[in-house]
């Protein structure tokens, strides 16, 4: 089974709608990941706390988003807070491995986001259309130790952990483990 990842649907939760993502979205996340320094910190885009993530001009991220919205071998959607209709993060099923009906996981939720359940049901909605209308078997991340937030949300969704990555990040001179998750097909319970 090849899964269709050119179809760009829209998901409806309670919480959040997951919509295609567009290019100028790209202007609501760079502003999400500049006004949010813990973006940086809890994805490894930067090694200390002083350290500025590295942008790119807003062209530039407007045509990576505009290309991922015709992209045929990734899934990137806008995660919408139903609430507030704002634009406050993206969902990333990618890196389709056709052989073995896999692919890898990311998010990226604001701070208007948080704490609230959307990441919960955002990453909940992806990951049963990436079982139900994909095909995917497999469906992996990678998070890193100081994020115990996230691996709780992954974990409440259904990813296991599978194994760490030991000492993966340097960040403010200490290292940092990652942690590797998935959740499988056979596993899966809306």
């Amino acid at each position: 089974m090849t899964a269709d990842f050119a179809a760009k649907p829209t998901l409806e939760g309670e919480l959040v709608t997951l919509r295609p993502i567009r290019a100028e979205d790209a202007d609501v996340i760079d502003a999400i990941i500049r006004e949010d320094t813990e973006i940086a910190r809890l994805t490894g885009s930067v090694n200390a706390s002083s350290q500025e993530p590295e942008g790119m001009p807003l062209e530039r991220l407007r045509e990576i988003y505009g290309g991922w919205a015709e992209a045929d071998d990734r899934l990137v959607l806008a995660v919408i807070d139903r609430g507030s209709g704002g634009l406050v993060g993206e969902v990333v099923l990618a890196g389709w491995d056709e052989g073995n009906r896999s692919c890898w996981f990311r998010t990226l939720i604001g701070a208007a986001g948080r704490g609230r359940g959307l990441g919960t049901e955002a990453t909940r909605l992806i990951v049963d259309y990436g079982f139900r209308v994909l095909g995917l078997h497999r469906i992996t991340l990678e998070v890193y130790d100081f994020n115990p937030r996230a691996r709780h949300v992954y974990e409440k969704v259904g990813f296991v952990h599978e194994g760490t990555g030991r000492e993966a990040l340097l960040f403010d001179g200490e290292w940092i483990d990652v942690h590797y998750m998935a959740v499988l097909e056979s596993n899966w319970t809306a």
